[in-house]
């Protein structure tokens, strides 16, 4: 598990199908709770009814699985018909529809909803397990952060199976119900996406017997930044970036079952990752710079656009540039698709700034989304340069965690935190917490300093590193290695 556990890993939220509609992120967790891992083309899942683990497998041929959201409903369909080595055949058809609730003020959804259809046919060793009876409920939770979401929700169901032992007038009938209790974690932002599901299920026999399956399945995806030369050594440049996309899904099962058997069953799998070259940085005040591979890793992400070949490094960061800077790395395509959209109004939302700039866009986006907050209510300042604890209140709002700061009256570690303004103690606390800003040799955070073009380069690469393997690590390692 330790080993699967630190692979680079990618997407399995979204749902492998042929013609598949996924919807709006109401809630990226699947309902189902059978820990099946599954990539383009193939489905794999375990099942425990006969006593013995036994794994179904089926590829795209013979599964369909769909997602549709419609005024406010989200539809889920399952089609399935798997094999196992031994010859043991599997049918499912499900539907489950959830009531979505959009709470646009506070910007969070909640997705609550049941079963419509679900019928299901196991046989394994010539006795047949029919689904004569299906009870379930859902309820996920989203909050909707400028540059993450974060969802939360828990599943209940009660399966009974009916199925014959013996023959001729020896013929039994008999039961199965398999009591569910399933827990979900996630998060999805631009560069990546990880769930995790804890299910726990009792299996109880109608003689009396019992069975115990937990099941620890964790999906993700990763957007990994690397670096390739150029193999012409005579060419117009050294080398470029390329966003290499991967994916993939990891299950453990632990079963202690009414026949005996203990143990561990693994599954795992990995969808085919994609690469994309990024466009070339050609700066020339940058050799031998500290935050050269900084300042060229966000140009080259589309965060900087700067058109001249001179980087500046050394002069201080505009507050706009910077605005800018995080308006593009939480999610550049959704703010380009808000800049294009939506109506322009009369009005600037700040006194200091033409909405002719070139970067007005983002600026009032960051001001709708909370990320950001004016000098005064109607002046913004674009042109002055940005402090560290503005930067690091921008970064944990942008998050979504400034409330995840202590009781007021804490202190933050650092030397000089009697000098750290009101307005950015919780940012500044938070921030250092999550690694985002470290303090200097001496122990001093000082909030007042303008940050450099180059520092405040060094500072975002942070937190796309934050948002690339933090929040994985803490959805994935963590979740499975505790619970």
């Amino acid at each position: 598990m330790q080993k699967k556990l630190s692979k680079i890993m990618l997407v399995a939220l979204a749902i492998f199908v042929i013609g598949a509609t996924i919807p709006f992120n109401a809630s990226a967790a699947s309902l189902e709770t059978t820990g099946a891992v599954k990539n383009e083309y193939t489905y794999e899942e375990a099942v425990f009814l006969s006593g013995q683990p036994v794994i179904f497998k089926g590829t795209s041929r013979d599964i369909k699985i769909t997602q549709k959201e419609s005024k406010g409903k989200l539809t889920e369909t399952y089609n399935m018909k798997l094999t196992g080595s031994n010859g043991e055949t599997l049918t499912r058809n499900i539907a489950y529809e959830s009531d979505v609730v959009d709470y646009a003020v506070l910007g969070q959804k909640t997705s609550n909803g049941e079963v419509n259809k679900y019928t299901e046919k196991v046989t394994i060793g010539g006795v047949t397990y029919t689904l004569v009876d299906y009870q379930f409920s859902q309820g996920t939770v989203t909050d909707n952060r400028a540059a993450s979401d974060y969802y939360s929700g828990n599943i209940i169901s009660r399966k009974t199976y009916s199925y014959e032992t013996g023959r001729g007038r020896d013929a039994v009938q008999n039961t199965i119900t398999v009591e569910t209790d399933s827990r979900h974690a996630g998060y999805e932002n631009f560069w990546g996406a990880t769930e995790t599901q804890i299910t726990e299920s009792v299996y109880a026999y109608s003689d009396g017997r019992t069975s115990h399956v937990k099941n620890r399945l964790s999906t993700s995806k990763s957007r990994i930044l690397n670096y390739e030369e150029n193999l012409g050594s005579l060419g117009s440049f050294e080398g470029g970036y390329a966003v290499v996309s991967e994916k993939d899904v990891i299950s453990e099962y632990t079963y202690d079952l009414a026949s005996g058997q203990k143990g561990t069953l693994d599954l795992d799998t990995e969808y085919m990752p994609t690469i994309e070259r990024l466009i070339i940085p050609k700066f020339r005040d940058l050799n031998n710079h500290y935050a050269k591979e900084s300042i060229e890793k966000l140009y080259s992400l589309g965060i900087y656009s700067d058109s001249s070949n001179f980087f500046s490094p050394n002069t201080p960061m505009k507050r706009i540039d910077f605005t800018a800077a995080i308006g593009k790395a939480v999610d550049l395509r959704v703010f380009e698709e808000e800049k294009k959209s939506r109506k322009t109004p009369a009005k600037s939302v700040f006194l200091d700034l033409k909405r002719s700039v070139k970067d007005y866009g983002y600026i009032e986006s960051a001001l709708n989304k909370g990320i950001i907050k004016g000098v005064s209510a109607d002046y913004f300042m674009p042109d002055a340069a940005i402090t560290r604890a503005q930067a690091a209140t921008i970064f944990v709002r942008a998050l979504g965690l400034e409330n995840r700061a202590p009781d007021p009256g804490y202190l933050t570690s650092f030397v000089d935190d009697s000098q750290i303004p009101n307005y950015a103690r919780d940012g500044v606390y938070i921030a250092s917490e999550l690694g985002l800003i470290i303090g200097d040799t001496t122990g001093r955070f000082n909030p007042n300093k303008q940050l450099s073009r180059a520092d405040a380069s060094i500072m975002l690469e942070r937190f796309l590193k934050y948002l690339e393997d933090d929040l994985k690590q803490n959805y994935r390692d963590d979740i499975l290695f505790f619970n």
